[in-house]
């Protein structure tokens, strides 16, 4: 099987938001620290909005705006990017709220370390 260079340089929107996607899901999975876990979300949403913008873009295609003067062209879909900019406020205030809840947590347990936190619910259950 031969490599087609050109496919993958057309399509190397999609390659990034995949890669950006696995490093995120990798890093929620992996680190138990609630930081992190967050950070991990924030690259996959990340991922999400770069392949949502991507599917929108066609190439040779201009902004959406009508003018009878130009004729009949091409135009991009301007549908992801609304979408992307109701996507990008929703991440914000789930970040923002996620990170309010890590705080009560610290406050409570005072750590950030799931592990840890897990041990002392145990404690606590076991007592």
């Amino acid at each position: 099987m031969k490599l087609d260079l050109s496919l993958i340089a057309n399509n190397i929107n999609y390659i990034g938001a995949m890669v950006l996607f696995i490093i995120g899901l990798y890093t929620v999975l992996t680190h138990s620290n609630l930081i992190k876990k967050i950070i991990g979300i924030n690259i996959m949403e990340t991922s999400i909005f770069l392949f949502f913008v991507s599917i929108g873009y066609v190439k040779g295609a201009v902004a959406p705006i009508l003018d009878p003067s130009t004729g009949e062209k091409i135009f991009v879909n301007p549908l992801p990017a609304a979408m992307i900019l109701t996507g990008i406020v929703v991440a914000v205030s789930i970040t923002a709220f996620s990170l309010s809840i890590i705080i009560k947590i610290h406050e409570a347990y005072g750590t950030i370390e799931l592990d840890e936190i897990m041990k002392i619910r145990s404690v606590e259950v076991d007592e």
